[in-house]
Parts: structure tokens; sequence; C-alpha cells
């Protein structure tokens, strides 16, 4: 940048500007996104970042974006393109009339680009350990070498209750599968190197709910602001315990038949009107799209 510690303010976020990155600092104020507060701040190297862009945004915003590239984030990985535009990390906002300025930075950030592609390796920190958070059916927690489970009787299945409280080490794991708790069957899953899992069907992975490697999201219970940085901390645990090792994000592939018994419950929650009709619509897509 032309000169290192340069600050461009916006709504919830300061970006500083310096030689080999970009360090955002997150506002702590009450309207600021909790996901926001909980990560604090980022440091962002240049080589995280592929590219820059400046749109126009709401009720008189510009919106600045680094775009980080593949694999270089564990935060993002791990979110797997669910986050909504509000709670994403790497946009800035700011008043219409400061879009000279910040034209003025994404040009300079544009010109110091001189990585592209996949990154081979995490190049932003992940969320600091020790961290837990309440899921409807348990308590997950991490320390930085193991995930525990603790069961709640009072919203764990039976299978859960039979296989008991579960730990593993992030050498037995492989990755990390969120789905966000904003939308139906919100849940974070374990993914073994094995391929094992209690409860697992043939073709398929077993319900969250039943599954003793997964905790079920619900609402009030496993937030986006405890949860993703929770999941993006294993996930960046899990690479570097086995950095040859795939890390995936995304759940395994489902057996047909359970993608139908899913959509014929999904039918009775919205006959029932337990579920409204964007939600069974958003669903039975997300579903189908996963045969």
């Amino acid at each position: 940048m032309s000169r290192m510690g340069d600050v461009l303010a916006g709504f919830h976020a300061a970006w500083e500007f310096e030689s080999d990155s970009v360090l955002i600092r997150y506002e702590r104020g009450i309207r600021t996104p909790k996901l926001f507060q909980a990560l604090g701040e980022r440091r962002v190297p240049l080589d995280a970042i592929a590219g820059v862009t400046l749109t126009r945004g709401k009720r008189g915003t510009v919106v600045l974006r680094v775009e980080p590239r593949p694999g270089a984030d564990p935060l993002m990985e791990a979110a797997a393109g669910q986050l909504k535009d509000s709670g994403d990390p790497y946009r800035l906002v700011l008043p219409a009339e400061r879009e000279v300025l910040a034209e003025y930075y994404a040009d300079e950030l544009r010109s110091l680009l001189t990585e592209s592609g996949p990154a081979e390796r995490f190049l932003v920190e992940p969320p600091k350990g020790p961290l837990s958070f309440k899921a409807y059916d348990g308590k997950a927690s991490f320390d930085g070498r193991t995930v525990n489970f603790r069961w709640f009787w009072t919203g764990a299945s039976s299978a859960k209750w039979k296989a008991g409280d579960q730990s593993f080490s992030v050498g037995e794991l492989n990755g990390v599968e969120w789905r966000s708790p904003e939308v139906f069957e919100g849940h974070l899953r374990l993914l073994r190197r094995d391929g094992a899992a209690a409860g697992t069907g043939a073709g398929g992975a077993a319900q969250a709910d039943q599954d003793p490697a997964a905790v079920v999201f619900g609402l009030g219970y496993g937030p986006v602001h405890e949860s993703l940085p929770f999941a993006a901390a294993v996930l960046a645990a899990v690479r570097a315990s086995s950095p040859v090792a795939a890390v995936s994000a995304a759940g395994p592939r489902r057996d047909p038949a359970d993608i139908a018994e899913r959509i014929r419950h999904l039918g009775e929650l919205h006959q029932a009107g337990l579920v409204t009709d964007e939600e069974f619509s958003v669903k039975k897509a997300e579903l189908l799209a996963e045969l």
C-alpha cells in the first residue's frame, strides 16, 4: 500500500492496510453481527486474496470486498457458501460518499495481489480455542486436540444415549460438515478418516440426530457465531495434523432412498404447518441436490 497503517473505517469494521496483509478489526457494538464480535480481528495475508471488488450496496452504501482464495481460510471453507451477505467477514460496508476513497484502496490492493487459484494450505489463522457451544442435543467442546460431545438427556436421541458421550482426536478425523443453524436440519458432523460413523446406513450418512459423530442445532442452539468458529478451528487442526489428507466441509452423497424418506418427512412437516412454503421449497431443493 502507499502508506503502511492506512485505515479505512466502515460500518461494523475497520480495515488496516499493511505491507503484506489486511488487518480487519470488528466493532463490538450492539448492532454488530455476533459473528464479527466473536472473531474480534483477523489478519488476512495478501497471498490469501484472489481479488477485490467494489459494488453498490443498499440504502446509500458501497461494499468493498476482498475475495479469499479457495482453501485459504478455514472459516470460509467450513461455511461452504452458507453465510448471508450481512455475516460475510470479508465485506466492508461504507457510506456512498466514500466510494472514491474505497476505489483507491481497491486499486491499491489489486496492484499487490500475485496469487490466484486454490491455496495448498490455510493462510488465515483459525479462531482460537478452547471453544465450546450448546447444541440442541448436547454440548460440543474442543481443546485444540480433541472434540468432545456430551449428550443432553432432554434432546439426545436414544441412539446417541446408547453410544454414550463421544471423544474424537483430530488425528482420526478427515474433516467437518457444518450446516447452518439458520436452515432446516442444521448440524455439525465430524467426518472420520476411516469412514466409520455409528448409525451409518448402506450408501449414505446417518441422519444427524442419530449419528454420535454429529450434534444438531435448533432455535437458540448452535448459533452461527459459536458453531462456525468451532467448525473452522477443528477443520484447521485436522489439516495441520495431516496436511496431505483430504479436508471436506461438504457432506457425503446420500442414498436415494434416504433422500426420498427425508423429503416425505419434510412434506409431513409442511402439511402440519411446522415448515413454511419457502422453507419446504428450499430444503427440498437442497435434498435433491445431494443425489
